[in-house]
């Protein structure tokens, strides 16, 4: 089988305040938020984006069920200790879920906190520094 140069680029959340939106996932996630032509916003990380439906975002082509607010679930890699992730969490005053746990993720056996965005969206951090 021939390789094929592929890597995720971006995904897609759906969000019920873009404000409200936008604080968690700068503040918390540590994204970098563009605004859109539409006055809504996508989420950059490093090479990855997450395109964002929201209020007045027209989408298409869309997911034959498309994503709605509550619906996602995303893993975020934290570079440093887990605990360093817990600290973050709690001084940002976001309840932890789950965790510390033992995952799997892209790059093997990890530890992960999980966590809620604002919309329900069950997220995760995920170190694989031991």
């Amino acid at each position: 089988m021939p390789k094929v140069p592929t890597r995720l680029d971006h995904c897609v959340i759906h969000v019920c305040d873009w404000q409200r939106a936008r604080d968690f996932y700068t503040r918390v996630i540590g994204a970098q938020a563009v605004e859109t032509e539409t006055g809504g916003y996508v989420f950059r990380l490093g090479g990855q984006q997450l395109n964002v439906h929201g209020p007045g975002h027209v989408a298409s082509p869309v997911a034959r069920i498309p994503v709605a607010p509550g619906n996602s679930d995303l893993c975020f890699s934290w570079d440093g200790p887990i605990e360093d992730a817990k600290a973050h969490l709690e001084s940002e005053g976001v309840s932890i879920e789950l965790g510390p746990v033992r995952r799997n993720g892209a790059r093997g056996e990890g530890t992960s906190l999980y966590f809620r965005d604002p919309d329900g969206s069950l997220m995760e951090f995920i170190s694989y520094d031991e």
